[in-house]
């Protein structure tokens, strides 16, 4: 091993040798270096090599490039290269093959390679580490954009680009993204390719030794690509995705229209070309003078919202899922979310978004996270009395959804409706009385701020357990759970609230509580309650203890 690392030590002299003539390292430092490359050689000839050893070796070689690289800007010295840089990188190229050999299923040690030979190795140093990688590791599709890509930037072969495109699809024949990158790729050539055209003839020169074949230069190759991909895939996404690429080129008009073309007479039946077809009308044109104001801009904009509202309605009666309202209703509620400074387009918007919501729900195609979002705007907008009734229907379309019972009874909460109660009672029947009572209880529900609420709420549970479990449930249930509740619920606002500690104590005082724990509850209040807090809590405390209270 010693003969090993003294032979590679001794092949390093010439460029150290070079350094140091230069004036680009100093003798101490040259020194230095050998010291600690011999430490590294070393580390690399053990029988029991760890990875960490290589990769510590190869970053100390590069940060020696990089100390060269400034050391010959500070001087503005640019000579002896290939006596200098051109054997450390050889030297690393040759670590990373030995440790890629040692670890092959490491990709990202692959990929340091990969991106070391960007940075300093020749384009052809990248091909072959490509090319190796991707023997070990045909499986990852992404490896293999990475190649093809390399090989279009860094190479500029869109041909050796090609064929790594096709070898991808035969191990992955119906991989989304590389015919996705591989319809962009054929794209990119075909505009390289137009570029160039344009430049010869603007130079006036003869394009007799160039070939530009009017089918590629229409984008034909990437048409056989799309034609291919969509023979494979059939989903709607995937087309509107080439479609989207596409469009990002300003020469590939006809190729779009084609595209559109099979996108609406062959995937009618999925939502999603539906909302994209619905959503293109936001790109039609504006109306000319109208757009100098504000009310005529908004004007414009509500006209566009209306032409995607059609869209959306051919959508629904067409296609009447929940995935197809899904698409209507959060369009709709996007565009409300969206600033405008004109009261009329904001009523509309929502006059709309309440409509649809209502008509879905109608249909039981309502998505559940949105009664949320239709509740909120019912409260905001005062409608109290929709609210309510949207809360109490909401739990009907999904009962087995302990979300939907904790935001109906939280609606009902925040509007002190005596509707809570039954609310309460059927969520018991139909999801576990611990989760919703957790849930309540989160929101300050069995503590509300609404008195009789609260009281409803604790009956009603009480209520349950007792006839559920008789009087041992009934006393399990407040021992175990209400006041574990106001425990939690003291956590958060014990320090500002006085009359949580209160109804603490007066549940302890009362038939299924336990009288010994009143003391050290009051005990805590007066540690933990701050301010006027305190002096309101002792004269309540005082009319508690003598009944008036």
């Amino acid at each position: 091993m010693a003969e090993i690392v003294q032979q590679r030590i001794e092949d390093r002299i010439p460029e150290l040798e070079q350094l140091e003539r230069v004036g680009l390292f100093t003798k101490k430092e040259v020194k230095s270096i050998i010291k600690r490359v011999t430490a590294l050689e070393y580390k690399l000839h053990r029988l029991i090599v760890n990875k960490e050893d290589f990769i510590a070796y190869i970053q100390y070689e590069i940060n020696v490039l990089e100390l060269i690289k400034k050391r010959r800007a500070h001087i503005h010295y640019q000579f002896k290269r290939e006596e200098i840089e051109y054997p450390i990188i050889h030297r690393i190229n040759s670590i990373f093959k030995r440790a890629t050999n040692k670890w092959k299923d490491d990709v990202q040690l692959w990929l340091s390679h990969v991106a070391f030979c960007k940075k300093w190795a020749t384009k052809s140093q990248i091909s072959k580490v490509f090319s190796a990688m991707l023997a070990i590791h045909p499986d990852k599709p992404a490896l293999w954009i990475m190649a093809a890509k390399s090989e279009l930037e860094d190479r500029n072969s869109s041909e050796s680009a090609r064929h790594l495109f096709l070898r991808a699809l035969r191990f992955h024949p119906n991989d989304k993204k590389v015919y996705q990158e591989y319809f962009r790729m054929e794209l990119l050539h075909c505009e390289k390719l137009r570029k160039q055209k344009i430049q010869l003839e603007q130079a006036q020169m003869d394009l007799g030794e160039y070939e530009f074949s009017p089918e590629i230069l229409s984008g034909k190759l990437a048409e056989v690509v799309y034609k291919d991909a969509t023979g494979k895939i059939k989903e709607a996404e995937f087309v509107i995705s080439l479609l989207n690429i596409a469009a990002i080129f300003d020469f590939t008009k006809d190729l779009q229209e084609s595209i559109l073309q099979d996108l609406q007479t062959n995937y009618t039946d999925d939502s999603s070309t539906w909302d994209f077809m619905a959503k293109r009308e936001l790109e039609a044109p504006g109306a000319g003078e109208e757009l100098q104001t504000a009310k005529g801009r908004a004007s414009d904009i509500n006209r566009r919202e209306e032409r995607c509202c059609q869209v959306y309605e051919e959508g629904v009666k067409s296609l009447n899922t929940e995935p197809m309202w899904t698409c209507y209703v959060a369009f709709l509620l996007e565009r409300m979310k969206r600033k405008t400074n004109v009261q009329e387009l904001k009523e509309k918007r929502q006059e709309r978004l309440l409509g649809v919501l209502q008509r879905a729900h109608d249909c039981s195609l309502l998505k559940e996270n949105y009664y949320k979002n239709w509740l909120q705007i019912l409260l905001s907008s005062g409608d109290a009395e929709g609210a309510a009734s949207v809360a109490m229907t909401a739990t009907q379309r999904y009962s087995q959804s302990v979300t939907m019972w904790s935001l109906s009874l939280q609606t009902l909460m925040e509007l002190g409706s005596r509707d809570i109660g039954r609310c309460f009672q059927d969520a018991l029947k139909h999801v576990n009385p611990k989760t919703v009572c957790s849930l309540a209880c989160s929101q300050r529900g069995l503590l509300s701020a609404v008195p009789a609420v609260a009281m409803e709420m604790k009956e009603c549970y009480l209520d349950w357990s007792y006839s559920t479990g008789g009087y041992k449930k009934a006393r399990k249930t407040f021992t175990s759970n209400l006041r574990d509740y106001y425990e939690r619920v003291l956590q958060e606002f014990g320090t500002s609230d006085e009359d949580l500690w209160l109804q603490y104590i007066r549940e302890e005082l009362g038939p299924l509580g336990q009288p010994e724990n009143c003391g050290k509850i009051h005990w805590r209040a007066m540690k933990f309650l701050e301010g006027e807090s305190v002096e309101r809590f002792v004269s309540k405390y005082a009319l508690l203890q003598t009944g008036h209270l």
